[in-house]
């Protein structure tokens, strides 16, 4: 029932700000958000708000590649409706997405980023992943339809070693991007 409630307000969400997409000179915002569904492994499931920005000065940092920061919290469930658990996440992360083609006119870009999280409960989906503070690593294939974007990503949260036991959590999501 809090997953549905969940999916209901970022359904509301994106209405509110889809009609806000882009100044009146079709010039694109730097700031922008996205949706994420989320599956990770055995049962956990969730939704990511992410809010990007997009600086114009970080776009000459490497050539034909694109910069924003995310900063996200991401709401996870794992277990039956009537005996689960719950966990909240922050992150903040830089991103890079790097041009790989297109596919009837829609560009294609690879995304990679490496940021830093704030994981509530660190006992989580039968797992100790021992520290509050966690690192959130992305792969992701990114398509640019105009207004928005669509990607698909791999994402992992571990401590990378810091302190034992590091399962870390894997995860395959679903976004939805726009700028506002």
């Amino acid at each position: 029932m809090l997953f549905k409630k969940y999916t209901l307000s970022i359904l509301v969400f994106i209405a509110m700000f889809s009609c806000f997409s882009y100044a009146s000179d079709n010039k694109p915002s730097p700031h922008g958000y996205a949706v994420d569904y989320i599956q990770g492994e055995g049962d956990v499931k969730g939704i990511k708000l992410a809010y990007q920005y997009h600086p114009e000065s970080l776009q000459s940092l490497f050539k034909n590649t694109h910069v924003y920061l995310e900063s996200s919290i991401n709401l996870w469930q794992y277990g039956a409706e009537n005996n689960h658990q719950t966990n909240t996440v922050l992150a903040l992360s830089p991103v890079f997405q790097y041009p790989i083609g297109s596919v009837a006119s829609i560009h294609l870009y690879f995304e990679a980023g490496i940021g830093v999280s704030l994981i509530n409960d660190t006992h989580f989906a039968g797992k100790n992943v021992s520290t509050h503070y966690q690192f959130e690593d992305r792969l992701g294939l990114v398509a640019d339809f105009g207004k928005t974007k669509a990607a698909l990503r791999y994402l992992h949260y571990s401590n990378a070693g810091f302190k034992s036991p590091n399962p870390g959590l894997d995860f395959i999501s679903l976004s939805l991007a726009r700028r506002f």
